[in-house]
């Protein structure tokens, strides 16, 4: 059985219009956060940088992949990483250690026998994953 055209389009405008209210949200605090902090171009500049170091580490190969799963996953071990996303262990083991590194994955080693390490997202990977939400929508609505 499949499900109507019509779910599908009131499901459209509802992601949409939450989307347009966060975005408006966002737009409205920036703006009141630029009058009232009197940022000058040089501090924009320097803040906009910083930004574009975390969306490279972000849309690096994988990064996203990665933290969709633990997403949609909750935990998980490398092995089930590995196995879902089909990507070689040496490529798995460097981009969680990047994004560990970064903070938006927490490795979590278990000393029981036998020895065991999952993965789960930190707060500030939910958030990530969940802002980027948008971009991706966006990329490949017509």
């Amino acid at each position: 059985m499949s499900i109507p055209v019509t779910l599908s389009v009131e499901f459209r405008k509802l992601v949409e219009e939450q989307m347009d209210r966060t975005i408006h949200g966002i737009e409205t605090t920036f703006f009141a956060i630029m009058e009232k902090q009197k940022f000058t171009p040089q501090e924009v500049k320097n803040e906009m940088e910083h930004l574009q170091e975390k969306f490279n580490v972000l849309f690096q190969k994988w990064s996203l992949e990665i933290l969709y799963t633990l997403l949609l996953k909750k935990i998980s071990r490398f092995g089930e990483l590995k196995k879902v996303l089909g990507v070689n262990s040496r490529t798995l083991s460097d981009k969680l250690k990047l994004l560990q590194a970064h903070g938006y994955i927490v490795r979590n080693v278990q000393t029981t026998p036998p020895l065991c390490v999952d993965y789960t997202l930190s707060l500030k990977g939910k958030n990530a994953v969940l802002l980027a939400l948008p971009l991706l929508y966006y990329s490949t609505s017509v």
